[in-house]
């Protein structure tokens, strides 16, 4: 949705020749969007699949080195540790809140453990404390995938008599966020890589510019990649920044509506929404009871039927043949993200969705049980 500035600011753009990679929108994007996240640096990129990567990167990890993910999530999070040059280690989701179960990453620490990536799946955070814990004591770094949470809140030590809400985003050595289109900042494609680290941050800028030298432009020491933002797509970014608040009230209306319609419905099971988190209802999912006789993929065609367009959960890391014919998580198996992926499915969570189309949604998810 495009409804603030972006107009003005793309126009600036064209008018005053700013409209590649260098430009004063992109240094106002970073500086403004990581400041929200409570962080000192943002580098901007060219999407959120890359900003994993270059997050990946800069820790120099080595070959063997290992980085434990969840298997429910998208395949950009795997890819950012092959490109990296470690290995992807699985672990199962959290039936409720469909994040990583984090009481099951201790289990699959080896010597070879270097990272650890928590996802905020749909909007919802994990849970960090435990991770930040555990990250701590084996001395692992923290990439934290925010993509699908901006504006979420997390509940930093909910567990002790001193708490405070933290936002998605400000953990770990550095943090991930994707602006691709159905995000709820959106460049059209970009994304950015947010860190406290100096040293870090000096790195994810070279790796983003092809690793130019600093003293000698064309003297490459390492190997960088074009990941670079556009003036453009950053001056979208800042106008889209500038109503934030807005577009988290109308997503905050959108799942609770959501959730006060449907939480009724006897075979239907939502994202558990725990204490500790201020989710952003990215995206609002259900799971259908295996006990209704459907899988998600038949109440997909049925909704359909009644104008109501769906689109299917992840499907996990173990289950994708291209990662398998790498010769990874082959004979692996997670249950819980193999019953999401089976029967889970979200409605219409856009940021245009109107009273009258989400009872309209409401009413035909209450047809699948006539």
């Amino acid at each position: 949705m495009l409804d603030g500035n972006e107009l003005k600011y793309v126009a600036d753009c064209v008018e005053s020749g700013w409209i590649s990679s260098a430009g004063p929108y992109v240094d106002r994007f970073e500086e403004a969007w990581a400041a929200y996240c409570g962080r000192r640096t943002g580098v901007a990129v060219s999407n959120g699949t890359v900003a994993l990567e270059a997050a990946v990167r800069c820790l120099n990890l080595r070959p063997g080195d290992e980085v434990i993910i969840p298997t429910f999530t998208i395949i950009s999070c795997a890819l950012a540790v092959i490109r990296g040059g470690a290995v992807p280690v699985l672990v199962d989701a959290d039936p409720d809140t469909w994040c990583m179960d984090v009481g099951k990453i201790e289990a699959v620490l080896t010597p070879r453990t270097r990272a650890v990536m928590p996802v905020h799946i749909y909007g919802h955070p994990v849970d960090m404390d435990p991770l930040i814990a555990l990250a701590k004591h084996h001395d692992l770094f923290l990439v934290e995938d925010a993509a699908e949470a901006h504006g979420g809140r997390y509940l930093h030590g909910w567990r002790e008599e001193e708490k405070t809400w933290q936002p998605c985003g400000s953990f770990g050595q550095v943090s991930c966020f994707s602006f691709y289109a159905n995000k709820i900042i959106s460049t059209g494609e970009g994304g950015m890589a947010l860190t406290d680290d100096p040293v870090l941050a000096e790195r994810l800028r070279a790796i983003r510019n092809l690793y130019f030298g600093l003293k000698q432009r064309f003297s490459h020491v390492e190997q960088g990649c074009n990941f670079r933002l556009t003036n453009l797509q950053a001056a979208v970014g800042l106008a889209q920044f500038e109503k934030i608040e807005d577009r988290l009230e109308h997503k905050r209306w959108m799942g609770q509506a959501y959730q006060e319609r449907l939480g009724r419905l006897e075979g239907l099971s939502l994202q558990t929404i725990r204490s500790w988190a201020r989710p952003v209802y990215w995206m609002f999912g259900v799971v259908i009871d295996e006990r209704l006789g459907k899988t998600a993929a038949a109440v997909s065609d049925h909704l359909a039927s009644k104008g109501v367009m769906t689109r299917p959960f992840f499907r996990g890391m173990h289950e994708q043949l291209a990662l398998q014919n790498m010769g990874l998580f082959r004979g692996e198996r997670y249950p819980v993200a193999e019953r999401l992926a089976q029967q889970g499915l979200y409605l219409p969570s856009g940021p245009t969705l109107t009273r009258v189309q989400l009872d309209q949604v409401c009413d035909a998810v209450a047809t699948i049980f006539e």
